[in-house]
């Protein structure tokens, strides 16, 4: 899996929201400004070729729909940023966002819970 630009994640949250729909559709709900058809469109054809993407055609139109689910990819960028960022360790991240966003012992010993939750 490859890691998505700002505007391919743009239009992956889209389809990961609308499960599928041709370019109008995703434009459709493209905050403004919105970009032009043609560019994403292109972003579209991108998408398609890193495999995030599939198309249905129904004559010249293609109806698109995701093939990575936001989950896959949701566990791939954490995996990049604790690997890129936090030597691929969990306990530094969550120090890191402890120190940044200033967080009392309580909320810290919530996130450890809800860790060991998760893993269980």
């Amino acid at each position: 899996m490859r890691e998505l630009t700002r505007a391919e994640e743009q239009v992956m949250q889209i389809l990961w929201d609308v499960e599928k729909g041709f370019v109008k559709d995703i434009l459709a709900k493209m905050s403004n400004p919105k970009p032009a058809y043609n560019t994403v469109s292109t972003i579209i054809r991108i998408l398609e070729r890193k495999g995030f993407v599939k198309h249905k055609a129904y004559g010249k139109s293609h109806e698109y729909y995701p093939i990575v689910t936001k989950d896959q990819y949701r566990s791939f960028s954490i995996k990049n940023l604790l690997s890129g960022y936090f030597g691929g360790s969990f306990s530094k991240l969550a120090s890191f966002f402890a120190k940044d966003e200033n967080m009392d012992i309580n909320e810290l010993e919530k996130l450890m819970n809800e860790v060991k939750d998760d893993v269980k």
